[in-house]
């Protein structure tokens, strides 16, 4: 799995991935670290944004799979409609929080962080899956956790993507 960066306009607009989808939570959880120190960096995230997860690749991408977008922004109420993506709900949600936006578990670390939820089919015994990154842009990690069988009730992050995708 590769993933790379997407700018637009000097603001990361999400990710590329190419060769291969994570296979698992903890490739995820991979993939989700890249994303928050990608995050980290500063004025390349200006606020907490969410980013879904298309299993489409664009056009011209050699060796692309998919993408990660941002689509949502955190607090605009416009955006942040319940349901906005129960019609068609992608394989994963993320949020990603710039350092401003994030309460550093270790002060010293200008942090940024973020939560990506994988959404099961409970009916069907496939259970939510989650992972959380904190960590900052030279590469400090502060905190990273990943699990399956997740109430997505039980933490602020995964309770905001779950809202995105109840119908």
């Amino acid at each position: 799995m590769e993933v790379a960066p997407i700018t637009r306009g000097g603001s990361l607009a999400g990710f590329l991935i190419s060769n291969r989808w994570p296979d698992d939570t903890l490739e995820w959880a991979t993939f989700l670290l890249l994303a928050v120190q990608t995050a980290a960096v500063p004025g390349l995230l200006g606020r907490s944004t969410v980013f879904r997860v298309i299993e489409a690749p664009p056009e011209g991408a050699e060796r692309a799979v998919g993408l990660v977008l941002a689509e949502v922004m955190i607090g605009d109420e416009e955006q942040m409609t319940p349901g906005r993506y129960a019609e068609h709900p992608p394989p994963g949600l993320a949020v990603l929080h710039p350092p401003g936006s994030t309460l550093a578990s270790v002060p010293e670390y200008r942090t940024a962080s973020g939560c990506i939820l994988l959404p099961g089919l409970p009916d069907l015994g496939l259970d939510h899956r989650a992972a959380w990154v904190e960590a900052d842009a030279e590469g400090h990690v502060t905190r990273m956790a990943s699990r399956g069988n997740v109430d997505p009730g039980c933490d602020a992050d995964t309770a905001a993507l779950a809202l995105l995708l109840a119908g």
